[in-house]
This record gives C-alpha cells, structure tokens and sequence, in this order.
C-alpha cells in the first residue's frame, strides 16, 4: 500500500514496484489543504473521499449510480490529473457503456468545473455546435469559469464537427470564430484584466491574453469507442485528436470490479444471506469472463469481433433482478392463494366441526324422538287393533241395522199402500161427514 510522501522516499525498489503509483492533487484539497500533488495513503483513503464527492454531485447534481471499484478510482484520478493542467484535454477511449462520461463528470465536479455537453438532434447543425463553442470561449475566456467540455463519438452527426476540435486542441483557436464586432466586444471586456497582468494594449496583445485564457480554462474529454473503423479514420484524419490530448483507455473491467458491481446492485435484493448474493455476484462475473473468452475463441475461428461491453454486465444485472423479482411475485401469488385456500379449508373444517357437534345434540334430540315415535306407534298398534275388532263389530251391527232398515222399508211401503188405498175411503167419508148437518135444539 502506498504510503505519504515522508515515508515514500523510504520505499525500496522493489517495494515501488509494488506499490499503486497513484498521485492525486484533489485528495489534499478534500482533506482541507493546499493543492499538493502526492501519492494517495492507500485505496481505502481515496474510496473514502471520492464516494464523499459521489453522494455529494447525487445531491448538487444529478443521481449518477456508480461503483468506485479500485479500477474507476484510478481512472478518475487520471482524468482529473489531466484536466487539472492549463491545457489539458482527455481522449477516453473504450467501448460503450465502459463509464467515460460518469467518471469524467465526475472529475469534474471533484475539481469545481462546470461541465459543458451539447444536445445533438436531427437539425443539429456545424453553426449550432460553432454557437455552442462560441459560449464557452465566452464563459472561459471572459468570465475565467473553468469547464469541461465532454463529446462522445456518438454525438459527432457530422465529420465536420472535428474540423472545430481539431483546430481547438492544436492551436486553442477556431479560425473566424466570432464576427469582427463580436472579437472587439470579447476584447474590451478583458481589457482591464490583460492590463491588470502585464498586457499591452494591442487588439493582438489582447487576443493573446484572451486567448491563453480560454486554453487554460477550457477542457476537453473526447469519449470514443474504439470498435469499428471510425476511430481509426478519425485520428489519421484528425491528427490533434491524438496528439494534443492525453488517452486514457479503458479496458475490460476486472474480476473483482465486476464481482463489486454485482453485489452493489444485487444490494436492492433481499436474500436470505449475505453468502448467497456473494456466490451469485461471483457467477455473474464469471459469466461475462466467459462470454469475453467465447469471443476471443469466436474472433480466432470466424474472423469475425463480438463485443461484451460493461452495458452488458449491466445489462445481465438488471436482467436477473427483474426476472427475480417477476419469479417472486408468481410465488408470492401463488402462497397467497395458497394461505386463502387454507384458511378456506380451515373455516370449513372448523363449521364442519361445529355442524357436527350440532349433529350429535340433535342424534339425542332425534334418539329421543324416535323412541317416543316407537311408543306412539306401539299404541297406535295397539289402538288400531281394538278399532279393527271394533270396527268388526260395528260391520256386524252394521249389516243387523242395514237388515232392520230394509225390513222397515218393506213394511214402509206396504204400509204405504194401504194407507194409498185407505185415503180415497177416509176423505170419501170426510165428505159424508160434512154433508151432516147437525141441528142443535
């Protein structure tokens, strides 16, 4: 582990060798000192402070979520080193999704830049990219803002836009940048400052000044990708692109970069142990290594690159925790029907219960009933016997009375016909009568 700078000069060769050759001028100024260039007092010491200046930009600026693995520290340390000198540019060159623009704006905001990135549609054009250029010789040169200007490969819509960078990376000025009126007005507004330092008053001494101060101020870092011919035919063809930056390229992220990045995402996740998301960490990293070997072996027999950038990785990441998290909702649907089909089967136990210690009261009260019934029967047996022999009885009395009636019929009638008869004889002799007249003396 590096040490300070009193006990740096105590290192042994070989002890050198070993150590992390990391300097860094922003670690003293975070630390509350003066700017001092140094070695850093160990890995643990920058992590520290640069997830400070993290969470801090989170806050200021914008959500940027990054993982400070040993390997991004000391790319951000090599892009503030460079862009801390007065003239200093950055060419950032590795494939997509390797975090060129995340470090590099954050370098930025560790050194108090402002940083400067142009919005690239479809109208687009050289004079709007020549305006935006324009504002930032304006805030460097005039109004002394230090600033980083960050430009992808992807937002060059036309070749021409390197026409501009080049020129400004080799000589710090874009020929007929600004009309005469506008060059006379930039150059009253510092005036006061180039006679302040020294400078004649010259339109030429005074451009100079202008000048020398936009180069210090004024920052450059080129992010590109190195796939495919573009970078190759842009470099020959734009020579200070290469020749006046300092390249920082970025190579495959390490094992135990990608090991750190996927327990710091899989952070999201609730395993039952801490053990498990290691292990699941480490496959994932030992499945993008493979993919990378598979292309290599790909790449020897087909001729042909394929490419497993750290979007991949990433990518693979966000891949698992969603599918994760669609297989543990399925589950937890799946339990809960589960639990409301138990606690269904549970009620249904517990009534059945119920009914059934209501059935065995009611088997009494039926018991119970049923041997009343048997008794009603028995004497309803009983009684109906006695109403067959009374009812035998009551035929025989019956068929007497039916033979006595008949008998009273026949007597009936013939009583009938005498009486038929005798009615003419007695109103025959009713008439006699009252044909008498009695004579009483």
């Amino acid at each position: 582990m590096a040490l300070g700078m009193k006990e740096f000069t105590e290192f042994k060769p070989d002890d050198i060798l070993e150590a992390p050759l990391l300097y860094t001028s922003y670690v003293s100024v975070c630390e509350g000192h003066e700017p001092l260039y140094k070695p850093i007092a160990g890995m643990d010491v920058l992590k520290g402070i640069l997830e400070a200046k993290l969470e801090e930009y989170n806050e200021n600026i914008a959500s940027m979520n990054l993982v400070l693995f040993d390997q991004a520290m000391e790319h951000i340390s090599r892009i503030a080193r460079i862009i801390d000198l007065p003239v200093g540019s950055a060419l950032l060159v590795g494939v997509g999704g390797s975090g060129k623009q995340s470090l590099a704006k954050l370098s930025s905001f560790i050194l108090s830049y402002d940083v400067v990135r142009i919005v690239v549609a479809s109208n687009y054009k050289l004079v709007d990219l020549k305006t935006d250029i324009q504002n930032m010789f304006v805030k460097a040169g005039v109004a002394g803002t230090q600033l980083l200007f960050i430009l992808t490969d992807s937002q060059i819509a036309d070749e021409r836009f390197l026409v501009y960078i080049n020129d400004l990376l080799s000589s710090g000025y874009i020929p007929e940048l600004f009309p005469k009126d506008e060059l006379d007005g930039i150059l009253g507004k510092v005036r006061s400052e180039a006679k302040q330092n020294g400078c004649e008053d010259t339109p030429d001494a005074l451009f100079d000044f202008f000048q020398d101060k936009v180069r210090k101020n004024l920052h450059l870092a080129l992010c590109f990708s190195p796939v495919g011919d573009a970078f190759r035919i842009r470099a020959r063809m734009f020579p200070g692109v290469i020749n006046c930056t300092s390249m920082d390229w970025f190579h495959e992220w390490p094992r135990e970069a990608l090991i750190d990045v996927a327990s710091r995402k899989l952070m999201e996740v609730d395993f039952p142990s801490d053990e498990l998301r290691d292990n699941i960490a480490a496959n994932m990293a030992e499945v993008h290594i493979s993919i990378a070997i598979a292309n290599s072996d790909f790449l020897n027999q087909e001729r042909r690159y394929n490419y497993t950038t750290p979007t991949s990785f990433l990518e693979l990441i966000k891949f698992y925790i969603m599918l994760l998290g669609q297989k543990r909702g399925k589950i937890t649907d799946q339990i809960d029907r589960l639990e409301i089909g138990l606690q269904i089967m549970k009620s249904t136990v517990d009534k059945v219960e119920a009914l059934q210690d209501l059935l065995k009261i009611k088997m009494v009260d039926v018991a119970e009933e049923i041997r009343k019934t048997e008794e009603l029967m028995a004497i309803v047996g009983k009684e109906s016997e006695d109403a067959a022999k009374e009812a035998a009885a009551a035929a025989i009395q019956e068929a007497e009375v039916t033979e006595l009636t008949n008998g009273a019929k026949a007597e009936k009638a013939a009583c009938d016909e005498e009486l038929a008869e005798a009615i003419p004889a007695m109103e025959r002799a009713t008439d006699a009568v009252n044909c008498l007249e009695v004579k009483i003396i």
